[in-house]
């Protein structure tokens, strides 16, 4: 099945752009083009959608108020002209969030985000085989049809991405069909802790805390406000 589109941007010139990059991939389709937020909550509520690319800022309802309105929204990437807006966005667990002008190349990143993420979510959903409590130096991750051993003390961080979930460790990236929620009850809890909606990481990898923001192999990661105190609390003691 193709990958079913919608564009919502209030400049035509935007949602040309993106179609034109669109008709480059065979498994996509653009279902619709709104102009406008209202336009579109009006179409994607009577037709299912896969990928949402949405623009911030438009007239009556801006795409980050129009986004909080979907009680199930598709897989979204942003598409906006202001960077100010991407630490809101990845909150919202949008998938990417590309600046205009978006080069092709750019695009095609996004584009495989999206084919990993769809993958994963039509995948089983048994994706995570838990060991033994006595025994918890690894897990095994449902990756691409097959299971992955993973040790623990590799694992750097996991991302949350809408229905699946990346684990970055020191080698490589892994994406499995998970959540967050799911990932804390396989994984020794003082070893690692959630700093963000979006972000669960290992203590022991953290290089440094950078004011709301924590240092894991040269990346920032950051701490929601929610999170802050016992993160900090946290972390510190796991070093002291």
């Amino acid at each position: 099945m193709k990958i079913r589109c919608q564009i919502v941007d209030d400049e035509p010139l935007a949602i040309n752009v993106i179609k034109k990059f669109l008709e480059q991939f065979k498994s996509a389709e653009v279902l619709s083009s709104c102009e406008n937020a209202m336009e579109a909550f009006s179409f994607i509520s009577e037709n299912p959608v896969d990928l949402l690319f949405l623009d911030i800022n438009m007239p009556t309802l801006n795409g980050l108020d129009f986004l909080k309105s979907l009680k199930d929204p598709p897989l979204v990437i942003i598409t906006s002209a202001y960077r100010d807006y991407a630490a809101e966005g990845f909150e919202l667990n949008v998938l990417d969030y590309l600046v205009k002008p978006i080069s092709f190349q750019r695009f095609l990143k996004a584009m495989d985000k999206v084919n990993a993420a769809l993958r994963e979510k039509n995948a089983p959903k048994q994706s995570v085989v838990t060991i033994p409590e006595n025994a918890k130096s690894f897990v095994f991750l449902k990756v691409d049809k097959k299971m992955v051993k993973v040790y623990l003390d590799e694992i750097l961080y996991i991302e949350s991405l809408k229905d699946y979930v990346k684990v970055r460790t020191v080698y490589e990236d892994l994406i499995t069909h998970q959540n967050l929620n799911g990932m804390a009850k396989i994984l020794p809890s003082e070893s690692f802790i959630r700093i963000h909606k979006s972000y669960t990481i290992s203590v022991n990898k953290v290089k440094s805390i950078e004011g709301n923001c924590v240092e894991i192999a040269s990346k920032l990661l950051p701490i929601g406000r929610n999170f802050r105190k016992e993160v900090k609390e946290h972390i510190l003691k796991a070093n002291a």
